[in-house]
């Protein structure tokens, strides 16, 4: 059972890591280097200071992007080019694998049996949960956008995921009417709450541009959970025990 999830967890991360690597670099990456000319244009001497790194999954790690703060020791980075295509790449992998081993131990915990439909209603769970609650009040962020300190972002993105995700279980799984209640009172409570905020300020990225790459970003993310669900129902389904009638054929 172990090595049959680990194998499905890995095909499907690896075909939904190849997809949405493509889809960052043809559709977010050249507004993320765009945000990054007007973020070193707004801040005196720093030509020579290494551009940011892209979030290398979307909306998942969009809300721990960027820290904005100057006065922070600068991190390392990739360089531009090949290596940052590569380490994007590759966290986008590490990911998918990560979340396909999630999404299947979901599934069989709940004692449903993985296919490539159950798996994309997962997954649409897990889109959910894990990307569109959170983006409701933590946007997807471009290099130079104003933000709320680090850990706050953090906490909130993290309580947000969690409290959806299980008010989905309570829905979705449970139905009962008090259950549906309680999973409709979670998965409201974290906006009511609020998202961490930050005073305004004059800005030199454009609006449009900020709200492209969060238009964007959601769209990928939405492919890249539907790819990971389709994906482990179907690995699932092939690495399973060959039936009698497969072994006979």
């Amino acid at each position: 059972m172990l090595i049959r999830l680990l194998s499905a967890a890995l095909a499907a991360g690896f075909l939904a890591a190849v997809l949405v690597t493509g889809l960052e670099l043809a559709l977010t990456s050249p507004l993320i280097i765009a945000a990054e000319r007007y973020e070193t244009q707004a801040t005196p001497g720093s030509a020579a200071a290494v551009a940011p790194m892209p979030d290398r999954l979307p909306i998942v790690l969009a809300h721990a992007g960027h820290d904005h703060d100057s006065k922070a020791a600068p991190e390392w980075q990739p360089g531009a080019g090949l290596p940052r295509m590569l380490f994007t790449g590759l966290a986008t992998l590490v990911g998918g694998i990560g979340y396909a081993l999630l999404l299947g131990a979901v599934m069989l915990a709940t004692g449903r049996e993985p296919s490539p439909e159950r798996g994309l209603a997962f997954a649409v769970a897990g889109f959910l949960a894990v990307a569109l609650a959170p983006a409701l009040g933590l946007p997807p962020e471009l290099p130079g956008s104003e933000a709320a300190p680090l850990v706050a972002r953090q906490v909130w993105w993290l309580m947000t995921a969690a409290a959806t995700a299980m008010g989905i279980y309570l829905i979705a799984i449970r139905r009962v009417p008090i259950t549906i209640l309680g999973g409709l009172v979670l998965i409201v409570a974290p906006h009511l709450a609020g998202a961490p905020e930050v005073a305004a300020t004059p800005s030199e990225l454009p609006a449009g541009l900020a709200a492209q790459f969060a238009a964007r970003s959601l769209a990928i993310a939405f492919v890249f959970w539907a790819v990971i669900g389709l994906a482990f129902g179907r690995a699932w389904q092939t690495f399973g025990p060959k039936t009698a009638a497969g072994a006979r054929g």
